[in-house]
């Protein structure tokens, strides 16, 4: 493989396994994990990328001694990234090439874990319990980009579009960031930055009032949460308060 497209893959990698929200190590240390898996060329090149360009974002660093551990969470460019390089073809041929492995190593694999385990029942269950999560991940993809490609018609009434242009985006986006792995809530501060730097004047105040008008006529819906990061976010509507927004 080469030096660029193992740069490409390590860096695909790491900002897979940041699609949860949350914060992470930029780099692996020794049982620590991280998002890359060391100082290695293509590891360094990767990180570098990725904070360069804006994919991930740098939360904070911990000094311990004299080592500065940096940790960051996944920006919305880095689901852009994700999106770009997950085609729907892609998706269809990895669920066929997991189908196809699964179907031929099954048989032969439960021979030899019968052969050689006594606690079968529990590892079979277990590891069907991880090919149930992988393959219904894979079909969500699949779903998610058959979707894509059949849809058809506006994504919100033409009145809406016009009062809020933006709200396309959002919308767009929210698909992008499913289909990219991540969990269906989308804390409204993320989505205010995903589509405020497309929507320069854009205030949160005309962000709201559009997000109430989706959530009205079912273009998206507004959740609470429990843990709100940027309270000023929230969005007010009548005695609800919102943070997360589902497609």
């Amino acid at each position: 493989m080469e030096a660029k497209d193992r740069i490409r893959e390590t860096l695909a990698e790491a900002l897979a396994a940041a699609i949860d929200g949350g914060e992470h190590r930029l780099f692996k240390a020794g049982k620590l994990e991280g998002l890359f898996p060391g100082r290695a060329a293509a590891s360094v090149e990767a990180a570098r990328r990725a904070l360069d360009e804006g994919l991930l974002e740098r939360s904070r660093v911990e000094t311990k001694g004299k080592t500065e551990v940096e940790w960051v969470r996944l920006a919305p460019a880095g689901v852009q990234f994700l999106h770009d390089n997950e085609s729907p073809v892609r998706a269809l041929h990895e669920l066929r090439t997991a189908l196809h492995v699964g179907q031929k190593a099954l048989p032969t694999w439960l021979d030899d874990m019968r052969a050689v385990l006594g606690d079968v029942g529990r590892r079979l269950a277990e590891d069907a319990d991880r090919w149930s999560a992988r393959l219904d991940t894979l079909e969500r993809r699949v779903d998610d980009a058959l979707r894509r490609l059949e849809a058809a018609g506006p994504l919100v009434p033409p009145e809406l579009a016009a009062e809020h242009p933006w709200a396309v985006d959002a919308l767009n986006y929210l698909d992008r960031r499913r289909s990219a792995g991540a969990p269906p809530e989308c804390p409204l501060p993320e989505l205010f930055a995903a589509v405020v730097g497309q929507h320069p004047s854009l205030t949160v105040l005309t962000f709201h009032d559009g997000l109430r008008q989706m959530h009205r006529r079912k273009g998206l819906l507004l959740r609470p949460s429990r843990e709100m990061a940027s309270p000023e976010m929230a969005l007010l509507d009548g005695a609800e308060v919102y943070y997360l927004a589902v497609r």
